[in-house]
């Protein structure tokens, strides 16, 4: 196993090549986070108790539609949690086709993309002077794509949370990968 940073872990053995990225954060990132969480899910739960205790009426119904909005952003904020302190990005290249998943607690969905059809891989082009840049680098979202390709006409955006340098080498182990799977599909 190969080490390109404290982060990015490469394997390659028998024609199949592993990417494996950490998105960890800072202990005061993660602590912030945790506490973010925290204070979130303690707001939102007030806020049932208190629906049970209003009466029926227009009141109510707001309090309704505020818990709609507040689950939806628990649900956003937990996953992004659990994906800062347990989850993986994952990349496989075996048999022709490179694998994609962002695993979290082992789970996860897996999307194929068969390497004939993997165009233009590089590094993103990225505007930093952005609003939604700047968004998609903060440590509460699960952004920060730094690598794509084009696979039959979708593009596609990987190496979530990677430095500059860490995106440059990956691109190269990664183009590496794909150039040797399709010499072994064009020998069979």
């Amino acid at each position: 196993m190969e080490f390109l940073s404290e982060r990015v872990s490469v394997q390659r053995k028998d024609g199949v090549t592993s990417v494996v990225i950490s998105p960890r954060l800072s202990r005061g990132q993660e602590a912030l986070m945790l506490a973010w969480v925290a204070a979130w899910t303690l707001s939102g739960l007030y806020v049932i108790y208190a629906y049970f205790q209003l009466p029926p009426g227009q009141e109510r119904s707001f309090t309704l539609a505020f818990l709609a909005f507040w689950t939806y952003f628990e649900i956003r904020t937990v996953r992004v949690l659990l994906w800062r302190m347990r989850g993986f990005e994952k990349w496989r290249v075996k048999d022709g086709v490179l694998t994609v998943k962002d695993e979290i607690l082992g789970y996860g969905r897996a999307h194929d993309h068969f390497v004939d059809n993997i165009q233009r891989l590089g590094l993103l082009a990225i505007d930093r002077n952005t609003w939604k840049w700047q968004l998609n680098e903060s440590f509460w979202v699960m952004g920060g794509e730094r690598i794509g390709f084009e696979h039959l006409g979708k593009k596609v955006a990987i190496g979530k949370g990677l430095t500059d340098e860490e995106a440059a080498r990956v691109v190269k182990v990664l183009q590496e990968a794909l150039k040797q799977a399709r010499k072994q599909a064009a020998a069979q």
